[in-house]
C-alpha cells in the first residue's frame, strides 16, 4: 500500500511539485548538481532552439526591410493609347521595335521625312527616332540621310563581340551609316555606291558587289559578285554543322553559296566560317552555286523558328513547300497557291507550330492555316482584302496557341468606302478556340504604311503599331503613328461570324478574346 506522502502526491501532484521546487531552493547546492548532471544533448536542444528563433528573427528583419524600408523602383505607366502626329511629312515602310530605355517596356523605332528642317523637301534629310512604347515620349532622334534605300535595325552581333547594337542604314545618294540602337549616335559612317537593291545579310556581311564589316563599315577584300542578275530575297543559313550559306532565288529556282567560299574570293582566306561537308557536295564544281527548283518564281524565302539548321519555306508565284534545313528537300508535297504576300508563322494547335497563308487576293483571298509538320491544312478562312493592305502579324497566347491579326474589308463581301470615296480597311482578330468568329477592332481609311501587333511588356499588354502617311513618298502630308492596346478594343469590336453561327452570344463572344492572355516567346 502507499504511505501517506506517495497517496496525497497522487492526490495533489501539483502540491507535491511546489513542495519539491521550495525544497529546491531550500538546498541550492543540490541544485547546482542537478544542473551539473543535467545531459550534453539537453544542452544541445537549447542551443538548437536559440538557433533557430535568432534565424526566424534575421528572415523577418530582411522581409520587412524589403518591403517596407528600401523603396521599389518606379515602373513606368504603360498609356493603353497614344499617337504622334507630324504634318507635312511622309514616313517609309520601316518598323522595328526594342527596349531601348531599359524599362522592360518595348519601344518603338521608325523613318520619317518632314519640312521643318528645309523649305525645299526634297533637300530635307531623313530622321531616325525612337520613341517610348509606354507613352510615345521620344527618346533620340537624328538625322540621318537626304533618303535612305534600305535599312536594318536590331541586327545581332557576333559572339564575343562587344560591338552596341545598331541600326545599319543605307542612305542617297552615297551615304553608309550604323546608329547605336540605344542612343542614336553615330558609330561610323562612310560613303558608298550601293544600288537600290543592295541587302543586308548580316552584321558582318553585305552583299552588293563588295563585302562589309558590320562593326566598322569598312570594306573587306576585293569585289566580289553572286551573280544574280538583280533578284532580291538573300537568307543567310546557318546549317545544323554551324556553316553560312546565302540562299537566294534566280528565276525559278532556289540557289546558294558558301560564304567562306565568297569570303576566300574577295580575301584570300577563309576567315572565321567555315564549311558544310554535305552542302559542299551539292555545290556545282564550276559556278560553286546549288540549285533546287521551284514551282514560278520564288517570291519569299523564311526561315521556320528554331535553331542552326532551321528550316526552310520556299514561296513561289504558283506553289510553295518546306524544305529541310540540311538536306533542302521537301518535307511535304508542294501545296498549290497564289501567294502574292508573305507569310506568317504562329500556333493553330497547342505548341504546334503553322504558317498562315495568303491565298490569292482582293474578294478571292482565303486565309489558309498549314500544319508545319505535315502541310495539312487546319483551318480556310474568306477574307476578303484591298490591294496594297498591310502584312498580317501573330501572338503567342497563354493557351499555348497564337491569335492572329489580319486586314480585311471593312464590310466582308463588299467593297465599303467611306464617304470621301477612300477605301476602308479593317483590323481582324482570330483565334483557333473560335474558328468560325473574326473580331473586327478597328478600321482605318487612311493609306497604311506599316503595322505590327507587339507584345509591349513580358507576358502582357499586347498591342498594335501603326504607321500611316501619304501613299506618293514625294507629296507630303499628315503622318501618324499610332498605339492602341488590343484588349481596349474587344468591347466595341464587331462579331463577324463564318458560316452558321455557334450558341454563344456576340457578347460572350467578346468576353472570350478580353479574358485571352498573353506569353513572350521562350
Amino acid at each position: 500500500m502507499l504511505d501517506h506522502k506517495d497517496l496525497e502526491a497522487e492526490i495533489h501532484p501539483l502540491k507535491n511539485e511546489e513542495r519539491k521546487s521550495q525544497e529546491n531552493l531550500g538546498n541550492p547546492s543540490k541544485n547546482e548538481d542537478n544542473v551539473k548532471s543535467a545531459p550534453p544533448q539537453s544542452r544541445l536542444s537549447r542551443c538548437r532552439a536559440a538557433a533557430f528563433f535568432l534565424s526566424l528573427f534575421l528572415c523577418l528583419f530582411v522581409v520587412f526591410v524589403v518591403s517596407f524600408v528600401i523603396p521599389c523602383p518606379d515602373r513606368p505607366a504603360s498609356q493603353r493609347m497614344w499617337r504622334i502626329d507630324y504634318s507635312a511629312a511622309v514616313i517609309y515602310d520601316f518598323l522595328a521595335v526594342d527596349d531601348i530605355n531599359g524599362d522592360r517596356i518595348q519601344d518603338v523605332l521608325f523613318l520619317y521625312k518632314n519640312t521643318n528642317s528645309s523649305n525645299n523637301f526634297s533637300r530635307s534629310c531623313v530622321d531616325e527616332a525612337a520613341v517610348s512604347g509606354a507613352n510615345g515620349s521620344t527618346l533620340w532622334e537624328r538625322p540621318v540621310a537626304q533618303d535612305v534605300a534600305l535599312v536594318e535595325c536590331a541586327v545581332p552581333q557576333p559572339r564575343g563581340s562587344e560591338a552596341p547594337s545598331a541600326c545599319i542604314l543605307v542612305g542617297r545618294p552615297s551615304s553608309f551609316i550604323a546608329v547605336n540602337l540605344f542612343t542614336g549616335e553615330t558609330l561610323w559612317n562612310h560613303s558608298s555606291s550601293f544600288s537600290g537593291n543592295a541587302s543586308i545579310l548580316s552584321p558582318l556581311l553585305q552583299v552588293s558587289g563588295h563585302l562589309y564589316s558590320g562593326s566598322t563599315g569598312h570594306q573587306i577584300g576585293l569585289r566580289g559578285s553572286l551573280g544574280v542578275d538583280g533578284e532580291s530575297g538573300f537568307l543567310l543559313h546557318v546549317t545544323r554543322t554551324g556553316a553560312h550559306y546565302i540562299l537566294f532565288p534566280c528565276a525559278s529556282s532556289l540557289c546558294g553559296c558558301s560564304v567562306k567560299g565568297l569570303y576566300e574570293k574577295v580575301t584570300g582566306s577563309g576567315g572565321p566560317f567555315k564549311s558544310d561537308p554535305h552542302w559542299e557536295s551539292m555545290l556545282n564544281a564550276t559556278t560553286r552555286r546549288m540549285l533546287s527548283h521551284s514551282s514560278g518564281a520564288v517570291r519569299y524565302l523564311m526561315h521556320v523558328p528554331g535553331n542552326a539548321g532551321a528550316d526552310v519555306l520556299l514561296v513561289g508565284s504558283e506553289a510553295f513547300v518546306l524544305l529541310d534545313g540540311q538536306e533542302l528537300t521537301p518535307r511535304w508535297t508542294p501545296k498549290a497557291a497564289h501567294v502574292l504576300r508573305k507569310p506568317i508563322f504562329g500556333r493553330y494547335k497547342p505548341d504546334t507550330l503553322a504558317v498562315a497563308v495568303e491565298n490569292g487576293t482582293g474578294t478571292d483571298r482565303q486565309i489558309l492555316f498549314l500544319d508545319l509538320g505535315t502541310g495539312a491544312v487546319l483551318c480556310s478562312l474568306a477574307l476578303p482584302s484591298l490591294p496594297g493592305g498591310p502584312l498580317s502579324a501573330s501572338l503567342p497566347t497563354a493557351d499555348h496557341r497564337s491569335a492572329f491579326f489580319f486586314w480585311g474589308l471593312h464590310e466582308l463581301g463588299s467593297t465599303s468606302e467611306t464617304e470621301t470615296g477612300e477605301a476602308r480597311h479593317s483590323l481582324y482578330m482570330f483565334h483557333p478556340t473560335l474558328p468560325r468568329v473574326l473580331l473586327e477592332l478597328a478600321n482605318v481609311s487612311t493609306h497604311i504604311v506599316a503595322f505590327d501587333a507587339v507584345l509591349f511588356e513580358p507576358s502582357r499588354h499586347a498591342a498594335y503599331i501603326l504607321l500611316t502617311g501619304p501613299a506618293d513618298s514625294e507629296a507630303p502630308g499628315l503622318v501618324s503613328v499610332i498605339k492602341h492596346k488590343v484588349r481596349d478594343l474587344v468591347p466595341s469590336s464587331r462579331v463577324v461570324r463564318l458560316g452558321e453561327g455557334g450558341p454563344d452570344s456576340d457578347q460572350a463572344i467578346r468576353d472570350r478574346f478580353s479574358r485571352l492572355r498573353y506569353q513572350s516567346e521562350a
